[in-house]
C-alpha cells in the first residue's frame, strides 16, 4: 500500500505523467495504470472455511468420524472424542487410513462446532462490589509433626480487590468451612457483606425447584450469627465464581509449594494470613495503576462488624459404645476408644474440625481424640484409661478384651512377667503412655524383650535411656597445671605364671 500511495501521490498531487512515474519508480505502465484507475480499496471478505473441501483424501473417512461424533451427543461431557482419540481410532480400526493428524483435527473441530459439541460457552462479565466475597476449597498435602495429611484448604477471595486468604484444613466438612472462615473474619477485622458458595454437601442438603436450596440448620445459624448474605452458584457453573477458582490455584502455587512442613497447623495458618497480607502489595490485574492492597481497603470499609461472641462450630452427637468401650463415626470407618468403664454405654460427642471430645451423659470430660480423616478404616486409641483400669485388677487381664487389643510385643511382655510385678508394670506403661505416647511404651517393651528383662525397674531404666532428655556435657577444657599422662609399661608375666600354676581356680 505504500507503493500504491506513492504512485497516486505522484500523479494526482504532483501532476507527473505516467512516463515520469515509470522512470522514477521503475514500475511498468500496466501496474501504474492499474493503481491510478483503482477506486475500491476494500479488502475482500475471506471465504468461509470448509474443511470438507480441504483434503479429498479424508472424504472416505468423514462418514466414520461423523458417526463417532454423533454418538458423543449421548455421552457424558468428559467421555467424548477428542481429535487425538479420533485419529488413534482411525489408525487402529479403519483399513487404508493414511491422513495426517492435522487434517483430522481440523475436520473434527469443524464438525464439533456444527454439532454444538465443542462445549464453548459465552459468559457475561460480572460486576463485583466492595465487601463481596467468594468461598471454595482446594486439595493440598501437608506434613504436621512429620505426619503426612491429604488435606484441603479453604480460600476466601474478594473479587473487587482480588485479595484472598487461604487456610489449611484436615477436610472439607462444615466444621472446617466455618472454623476457617471465622479465622479469616477475625484477621481482617470484619465480615463480608455477601459470600458466594458452590453447592457443597457441607451446607447444602438439597437443590430444590426454582433454584432454591435446603440448607443445614448449622449453616443457617452461622450466617445469621455473622449477618452475611449467602448466594449459591448453579450446578457445574464454576465460572460464576471464577475469582475464587483462580485464587485457589494461585494460593496453592504461591503458598503451598513445596509441600508445607510444620509443627502445629494453627500456627501455620496464622503464618498464611500474614503472607497473604504481604502478597497484596502488587498491581491489580485490571487496574495496573493501583495495588490489591489499596483496593482491599475499600473492601474493608464496608465489612460488617464482628459479633461479640464467637460461633460454636462444633457438631454434637450421642454415641453408644461396644463391649470394649469404643464407638465409630463416618459410617463405621473411624473408630475411637472411650474407656472400659464406659463399655456398652451412651456418651456425648463434641466434634470440631480437628478433635473428637468424648463426654459422659452428665457432660464430664472422659477423653479427647485427634479427629480422623479419610475414606479407609482407622482407629484412634487412648490407652491410658485401659491400662490404668486393668492395673487395678491385673488378675483379670487375660480374660479381658484389653489384652486382645494390645500389640503383640506388649502381650508377650505382660504374659512373661510375674503376676507379682504385673500390676506395677501396667501402671508404668500407663505413665509412659501419658508422657510420650503409646508408641513409646510399645517400643520400650520391645527393647525389654530384646534384652530378656521382665522386671519393672529394668523397664523404667530402658524407658529413661530411650526417652529422657539427658544433657550432653561439654569436654573439660585443657589446663596447664594438669600434668600429662605418662604411659607406664606393665609386665604381666607374673600373672601368666600364677595362672599356669592353677591360681585361677583357687
Amino acid at each position: 500500500m505504500d507503493k500504491v500511495y506513492s504512485i497516486r501521490q505522484l500523479y494526482y498531487e504532483q501532476g507527473k505523467s505516467i512516463a515520469e512515474i515509470i522512470e522514477e519508480t521503475g514500475h511498468d505502465r500496466k501496474t501504474i495504470v492499474k493503481y491510478l484507475d483503482q477506486t475500491d480499496f476494500n479488502l475482500q471478505e475471506p471465504e468461509p472455511e470448509d474443511p470438507e473441501a480441504i483434503c479429498p483424501k479424508l472424504d472416505a473417512f468423514k462418514p466414520v468420524i461423523d458417526g463417532w461424533l454423533m454418538e458423543d451427543r449421548k455421552a457424558p461431557r468428559k467421555q467424548r472424542h477428542t481429535a487425538h482419540r479420533v485419529f488413534k481410532r482411525l489408525e487402529k480400526e479403519v483399513e487404508g487410513f493414511n491422513c495426517s493428524y492435522r487434517l483430522v483435527a481440523q475436520y473434527v473441530a469443524y464438525r464439533k462446532k456444527q454439532m454444538h459439541l465443542d462445549n464453548k460457552k459465552g459468559f457475561i462479565p460480572l460486576i463485583h462490589h466492595p465487601g463481596e466475597c467468594q468461598a471454595d476449597f482446594g486439595a493440598a498435602n501437608f506434613y504436621e509433626n512429620s505426619l503426612e495429611h491429604e488435606g484441603k484448604y479453604l480460600v476466601l477471595s474478594f473479587p473487587y480487590s482480588n485479595a484472598g486468604y487461604p487456610q489449611l484444613m484436615y477436610g472439607e466438612n462444615a466444621e472446617c468451612l466455618m472454623e476457617g472462615m471465622i479465622a479469616i473474619f477475625k484477621h481482617i477485622g470484619g465480615v463480608p457483606t455477601e459470600i458466594w458458595f458452590d453447592n457443597t454437601s457441607a451446607i447444602v442438603i438439597k437443590i430444590l425447584k426454582n433454584n432454591e436450596r435446603a440448607l443445614t440448620d448449622k449453616f443457617l445459624r452461622f450466617s445469621a450469627h455473622y449477618g452475611f448474605r449467602y448466594k449459591f452458584m448453579n450446578p457445574d457453573s464454576g465460572n460464576e465464581k471464577g475469582n475464587v477458582e483462580n485464587k485457589v490455584n494461585y494460593s496453592r502455587n504461591n503458598f503451598l509449594v513445596p509441600v508445607p512442613r510444620f509443627i502445629n497447623l494453627s500456627d501455620y495458618n496464622r503464618q498464611l494470613l500474614k503472607e497473604s497480607d504481604e502478597d497484596f502489595d502488587r498491581g491489580h490485574y485490571r487496574h495496573e495503576d493501583t495495588t490489591i492492597e489499596a483496593l482491599f481497603e475499600e473492601d474493608k470499609k464496608v465489612l460488617l462488624p464482628l459479633p461479640d461472641n464467637d460461633f460454636d462450630c462444633a457438631r454434637y452427637e450421642t454415641a453408644v459404645t461396644d463391649k470394649w468401650g469404643r464407638f465409630t463415626l463416618e459410617e463405621g470407618r473411624h473408630e475411637y476408644s472411650v474407656s472400659p468403664e464406659h463399655a456398652c454405654d451412651s456418651v456425648r460427642l463434641k466434634i470440631t474440625s480437628d478433635k473428637v471430645i468424648v463426654m459422659g451423659m452428665e457432660h464430664h470430660h472422659i477423653v479427647t481424640h485427634k479427629r480422623l480423616y479419610g475414606g479407609h478404616k482407622q482407629s484412634s486409641m487412648d490407652w491410658i484409661p485401659y491400662l490404668t483400669e486393668i492395673s487395678r485388677k491385673p488378675r483379670s487381664l487375660f480374660n479381658s478384651g484389653i489384652y486382645d487389643m494390645m500389640p503383640a510385643p506388649m502381650q508377650e511382655f505382660v504374659k512373661s512377667c510375674s503376676s507379682f510385678d504385673r500390676s506395677r508394670i501396667l501402671k508404668i506403661l500407663a505413665e509412659q503412655t501419658k508422657r510420650t505416647g503409646f508408641d513409646s511404651a510399645v517400643n520400650t517393651v520391645t527393647q525389654a524383650l530384646t534384652y530378656q528383662v521382665k522386671d519393672p525397674d529394668s523397664l523404667q531404666n530402658l524407658y529413661r535411656r530411650l526417652y529422657s532428655d539427658v544433657p550432653l556435657l561439654p569436654p573439660l577444657p585443657a589446663q596447664e597445671r594438669v600434668p600429662a599422662v605418662v604411659p607406664i609399661p606393665v609386665d604381666l608375666s607374673a600373672y601368666d605364671a600364677a595362672l599356669k600354676g592353677g591360681a585361677a581356680n583357687g
